[in-house]
């Protein structure tokens, strides 16, 4: 008895565990690699959320009042750190993921979402296959291929009937995602009046395109779209310029997102069109204030994917305080029932997971992205067709 009683003296002699003093949101985003100027935007709506949901007073835990910790780990633009460094973070017990940039990437963390319970918000994906694994802890405030394809409908109907695209080529990446727009564009050409000529499937990296852009040009297809990644569209464009192709309307998702497309490829990459989904011009709540302060960081207006990902944290932050709670499971039933307002607008969930949200296209216009669609929002109109390389 004596020892049993100086086991639990010297117990009870211990220091208690500290209490965690802030809420930790962990991040794996692509700071470097193929990704490395999607995920710098990603890391810059994070930042500018977390430091302004604390400037308000942070989040709601237990009837306490903390301050939200962003831990952001780069995965280099690979999908197996990304899952090494996803790990890193639920060891350090985050009380949720945010997600980094590109489907591939996104489709690696799902799974270790899923099998850590906690739960994950990402966008700059458009991939909608992983929402049909069942997937119980992936969220995603981002339109998906369907809702591109359908939009893209929307896009065309900016043209007179008379003048919009009426042939189409399909730049199709051989990857999952790459198959999805390849079937949402041949659906929406059904509504949206045009024929797909050309589907013409390339590997990721790819250094030579000619054999597609030579194909679209034979087919006098009146559009390209496609999906490259930010070194792929680079490429593409530039060899469309070389072999005298300039289709009427490019459609990129994804490579022309980012400022390294207009100082890379200057004039030849205006007219493109991107879907990014979000602008900084889009009417919300907390828009202002996200432009004011990307400007004081950036020295520019918030960049496409920025909004998207500080929408990510104001729902987190929203859900904790809902669950007030770091309880994995309270949070993740508190996103699925999220029905708020973000700088990217109303924001629901579908049972999936994926989010039921505004839509928008932009286009590089003199160097500038200008919001084109929806018409009520658009800084500018659509500027198309667009004139041959040369007379730019």
């Amino acid at each position: 008895m004596r020892r049993v009683a100086l086991v639990l003296l010297a117990l009870l002699a211990l220091p208690l565990p500290a209490a965690a003093q802030t809420v930790k949101l962990g991040a794996v985003v692509p700071l470097t690699g193929r990704y490395g100027p999607g995920g710098a935007q990603v890391r810059a709506g994070y930042e500018i959320a977390v430091e302004q949901v604390n400037a308000a007073g942070g989040v709601t835990v237990g009837g306490k009042k903390m301050p939200l910790e962003l831990v952001v780990l780069d995965d280099e633009s690979d999908a197996t750190k990304t899952v090494a460094r996803l790990e890193t973070l639920a060891a350090q017990g985050v009380g949720a993921y945010l997600g980094g940039f590109g489907s591939d990437l996104h489709a690696a963390a799902a799974s270790v979402a899923e099998k850590n319970k906690i739960p994950y918000l990402g966008i700059a994906v458009a991939l909608n296959k992983i929402h049909q694994q069942g997937f119980r802890y992936l969220f995603s405030p981002f339109w998906k291929s369907p809702d591109v394809g359908k939009h893209t409908v929307g896009l065309l109907a900016l043209i007179p009937a008379a003048e919009r695209p009426k042939t189409v080529a399909i730049f199709q990446e051989k990857t999952d995602w790459g198959q999805e727009m390849n079937a949402a564009w041949t659906e929406a050409g059904k509504s949206g009046g045009y024929q797909v000529v050309v589907h013409g499937e390339y590997a990721p990296g790819a250094k030579d395109f000619s054999d597609l852009i030579l194909k679209a040009k034979a087919a006098n297809a009146d559009a390209v779209f496609g999906i490259p990644t930010p070194p792929d569209g680079m490429t593409i464009v530039k060899q469309l310029k070389e072999l005298g192709y300039t289709p009427k309307l490019l459609l990129l998702i994804r490579a022309p997102d980012s400022l390294p497309w207009t100082k890379n490829l200057g004039k030849d990459g205006d007219y493109t069109v991107l879907a990014a989904g979000w602008h900084y011009a889009v009417k919300a709540p907390g828009v202002k204030e996200l432009n004011e302060a990307h400007e004081k960081k950036l020295g520019r207006p918030a960049d496409p994917i920025v909004g998207p990902a500080y929408a990510c944290v104001q729902i987190a932050a929203a859900a904790i305080s809902r669950a007030g709670s770091l309880d994995h499971d309270k949070i993740r039933d508190a996103i699925a029932a999220t029905d708020m307002t973000t700088v990217i607008g109303p924001v629901r969930f579908r049972p999936d997971g994926t989010g039921i949200v505004q839509a928008a296209f932009a286009q590089w216009q003199n160097g500038k992205q200008e919001l084109v669609w929806p018409k009520e929002f658009a800084t500018a109109p659509l500027a198309y067709p667009a004139p041959p390389f040369a007379r730019r």
